[in-house]
């Protein structure tokens, strides 16, 4: 069965004016006119060098980025420290690191991050690189919820969509 739904669309271009009276503003008197179209919000510009990606966690704990690793200038054998922080993973170079990029440039995320955090493999993640810091951000999916949430609740208004 297929219900019907009417929906009331407002009208995209504005109504007409009633004319201006009186002379000297440089229009003719009587002519119906149209206010200007609004205009949007122009989009806030980027203000950092961040570069992101989405990669999937293997059954071994691997992600595998290749954008994100050249862009932070990562190479094979690269030495990395790897914390979680507030539900986060934060990979940082490190000379005396203990962890390493894979021979194929995977980052292997040690099990016990792994557990913090909650990953499974298959979970997809996002990767925030920080080119300037040398700074990589692992997103878990819990943390990816509960931001998109806060967005979507100031986007919509606190409305509630099912």
């Amino acid at each position: 069965m297929i219900a019907v739904v009417e929906v009331t669309v407002a009208p995209l271009i504005p109504p007409l004016m009633p004319p201006e009276q009186g002379e000297g503003n440089g229009r003719r008197p009587g002519v119906l006119r149209r206010p200007p179209l609004p205009l949007p919000d122009l989009p806030i510009p980027r203000a950092g060098s961040s570069v992101y990606g989405l990669a999937a966690i293997d059954v071994s704990g691997r992600i595998a980025d290749r954008m994100i690793v050249r862009a932070l200038g990562w190479g094979c054998g690269t030495r990395l420290h790897i914390h979680e922080s507030a539900g986060l993973i934060v990979v940082r170079l490190d000379p005396q690191g203990v962890f390493t990029l894979t021979g194929q440039g995977h980052l292997h995320l040690p099990a016990a991050v792994r557990k913090w955090c909650g990953l499974k493999p298959g979970d997809r993640l996002l990767l925030a690189a920080d080119p300037d810091g040398g700074v990589l951000v692992v997103h878990p999916p819990a943390a990816l919820d509960a931001v998109v949430a806060q967005i979507h609740a100031a986007a919509l208004g606190g409305e509630q969509h099912e």
